[in-house]
């Protein structure tokens, strides 16, 4: 995989880190070498065709795991455009800056660079310590920082937000 695309993934997980609730992804993933590894990669590294990763696809990058049955990564003009991963789910974890683990699955994962937004489909679902969001749709506009999910054919949303951790009280 050229560093461009390895770029786009890692991009695509930062992005779903960021999904609600929000959280900032670990900062020095991005500085750590990625592992690839998939059962088969097809295509080549131009405009023609997206070139495809399948049958168990893996990719690390310092806490950042990745799994999908198949990732297509797309591009116009040398540069990466677009990303979508797919499987029965496709999930990510990563550790957040703050230490917290952050888990993101759905069916299809969807990352368009040139909006930056991300699409989670089919039994999409993002956990962190201090909450979740579940829907069959959730939708994460990087530039924004809007988050759309439920609605129309999606169905509904479920979020689950966790207390803070109270204060000692005088005494404790």
């Amino acid at each position: 995989m050229s560093p461009r695309a390895a770029s786009a993934l890692l991009a695509l997980a930062t992005a779903l880190a960021l999904s609600p609730p929000a959280a900032e992804a670990r900062k020095s993933d991005r500085n750590q070498p990625m592992d690839i590894d998939a059962g088969r990669h097809e295509g080549v590294f131009d405009d023609s065709a997206p070139t495809v990763l399948s049958r168990g696809v893996t990719i690390t990058q310092g806490t950042l795991d990745i799994r999908a049955d198949r990732a297509d990564i797309h591009s116009r003009g040398g540069d990466i455009t677009r990303a979508v991963l797919t499987g029965a789910p496709a999930v990510m974890r990563q550790e957040m800056d703050d230490g917290a683990p952050m888990t993101a699955r759905a069916r299809r994962i969807d990352y368009d660079m040139r909006t930056e937004v991300v699409t989670l489909t089919g039994d999409a679902f993002v956990e962190q310590p201090r909450g979740s969001m579940k829907s069959q749709r959730i939708v994460y506009n990087m530039q924004t920082g809007r988050v759309e999910s439920g609605g129309d054919d999606a169905g509904r949303v479920q979020m689950r937000f966790e207390p803070r951790n109270a204060a000692p009280q005088d005494g404790d």
